[in-house]
């Protein structure tokens, strides 16, 4: 008699979408009331709430179904956009404050969120690399 198969979604794996589903309710709460009140005042800062809004809600959903490669490697795609997101914003937030003069979730590193969009797709990352499914390790191989 083989034994059930163990659940994906497990321990850290469990807080991390948690974690993700709370960022992309609080990114899209925030982008819908900025680009309704005052989307003219700040448009690139409101598109990139929205963005982030986006991804935070694709990385969600790709990690609750990351037991398929199709959603392993939307999970991959999705966190690693994020990092890059986080970073550049972040980066280009010190550099060119007049470009961010209202802030997004990423601006200065996600400081408005406690840093959490910086620490974020890291322990994404992380997760993806070490809790791969069989059907994932084989096809990469």
């Amino acid at each position: 008699m083989s034994s059930p198969a163990r659940p994906r979604m497990t321990g850290i794996g469990r807080v991390l979408v948690i974690v993700y589903a709370i960022m992309a309710l609080a990114a899209t709460g925030r982008s819908f009331v900025q680009i309704v009140r005052e989307f003219d005042e700040a448009p690139l800062a409101y598109t990139l709430s929205a963005l982030a809004a986006v991804v935070y809600i694709l990385a969600t959903l790709a990690l609750v179904f990351s037991n398929s490669q199709v959603w392993y490697r939307i999970a991959w795609v999705a966190i690693g956009f994020e990092l890059v997101g986080v970073l550049v914003v972040g980066a280009l937030t010190f550099v060119l404050p007049d470009l961010f003069a209202h802030a997004t979730v990423w601006s200065w590193f996600g400081g408005g969120y406690l840093f959490i969009p910086l620490v974020l797709p890291f322990l994404g990352l992380w997760w993806l690399a070490t809790h791969r499914t069989r059907e994932t390790a084989v096809m990469s191989s």
